[in-house]
């Protein structure tokens, strides 16, 4: 819409022409939407043979009353944004005009449970054997505790939730022979070999100014470890940013900064702070794998990415106080999985569940969470 002064705002003088670079300024709106709502008309038709009655078959794609976008939808609402089944319902009316009761939510999330199935656990067997994040995270299934397991990949993130978290769940979770994985120090990742592992520098700094908090003959031991935990990340980031590579971080760093390291973890496990001494002892028992990062491509010193993809999660439970059964489990995460998946691919979460509804009411091939190759 042009917009053109009549007169000088100074002198009042009439004004005419063109203004060849006018300014701009956009007014974005959503327009009203209402539910498209096709009927069918199914007709009963007596045999006049035998008698039966006969009833029009409805197509298999628009079995149940609500179409794969409106699905979609109430996937999204409750994966994406957390909301719970009646405010879910509450949101559909509100904005576009859809009465959905709660119990209707519920039965949308198990159908989209059903339809990410095959594409779960296609993401799940693409993650196995390779580099990736690991860690897990309290949750609420019925009346006993279970727990949230996630991997996440470059460019893929899975969700599990398993009763325990034991060595079975962690393997549900990478297979039998992982990749390098980043974890933190929890005991169900002892057994994996150093070479195969990168301890989280993160969780190691924390350690170190827990050592300095205590006050006690290990405090100076913690106050060097946590100086030398910060020389590492700032000599990283400058690979991270490009301005220094991976070979010249190993050379220029690790040559003195590792041996520097395991003197000062050798020096507190023999000191005269017990807490402090008992955290040294077990890092020198692992000292190799503090350093598979430097040498190892895609290997980060942090467990950072994993803890980004599981606060959502946890914000999630907070909220929800877990799920109520084993299929309520199945849609958290593989919902969670589809988010984080398409978050990181910068995927568009909504297109992504209508197309795979509509792949399970067709009987066709579903999309895949996995990268597209060029």
């Amino acid at each position: 819409m042009p917009l053109k002064p009549g007169r000088c705002r100074s002198c009042d003088h009439r004004l005419q022409g063109e203004d060849p670079q006018p300014l701009v300024h956009q007014v974005h709106e959503i327009p009203e939407v209402r539910p498209h709502v096709t009927e069918y008309r199914r007709h009963r038709l007596t045999c006049p043979r035998c008698g039966t009655v006969n009833r029009g078959e409805l197509p298999v794609e628009v079995r149940g009353g609500y179409g794969p976008r409106a699905q979609a939808v109430c996937a999204m609402l409750s994966g994406s944004a957390r909301l719970g089944k009646r405010v879910v319902g509450r949101v559909m009316h509100d904005l576009f005009g859809l009465t959905i009761s709660p119990a209707a939510v519920c039965g949308l999330e198990r159908k989209t449970a059903v339809t990410l199935a095959p594409i779960m656990d296609e993401a799940l067997q693409s993650i196995r054997g390779r580099v990736a994040n690991v860690d897990e995270t309290g949750w609420k299934q019925g009346p006993r505790k279970s727990w949230l397991w996630t991997a996440v990949t470059p460019g893929v993130t899975v969700f599990l939730i398993r009763g325990n978290r034991n060595r079975a769940a962690f393997d549900d979770l990478v297979g039998p022979k992982p990749g390098v994985l980043t974890t933190d120090r929890y005991s169900v990742y002892t057994h994996l070999p150093p070479r195969m592992r990168q301890v989280c520098w993160a969780h190691l700094r924390r350690d170190f100014q827990a050592m300095i908090d205590r006050r006690d003959a290990g405090s100076a031991i913690g106050e060097e470890l946590l100086f030398h935990a910060d020389l590492l990340f700032s000599a990283w980031h400058r690979v991270r940013d490009g301005t220094s590579s991976r070979r010249g971080f190993q050379r220029r760093c690790l040559s003195w900064l590792r041996p520097e390291v395991r003197g000062l973890l050798e020096r507190g496990s023999n000191g005269g702070a017990p807490k402090t001494a008992r955290v040294c002892r077990e890092l020198l028992s692992l000292e190799h794998a503090l350093w598979t990062f430097a040498t190892v491509p895609e290997v980060e010193p942090t467990n950072n990415a994993a803890e980004r993809a599981v606060r959502h999660a946890v914000c999630w439970r907070k909220t929800s106080q877990g799920t109520d059964s084993v299929a309520g489990s199945r849609f958290v995460e593989r919902i969670l999985t589809a988010v984080a998946t398409c978050r990181q691919q910068g995927r568009n979460l909504l297109a992504f569940l209508t197309e795979a509804i509509q792949a399970t009411q067709r009987q066709t091939q579903s999309p895949s969470l996995l990268p597209h190759t060029p």
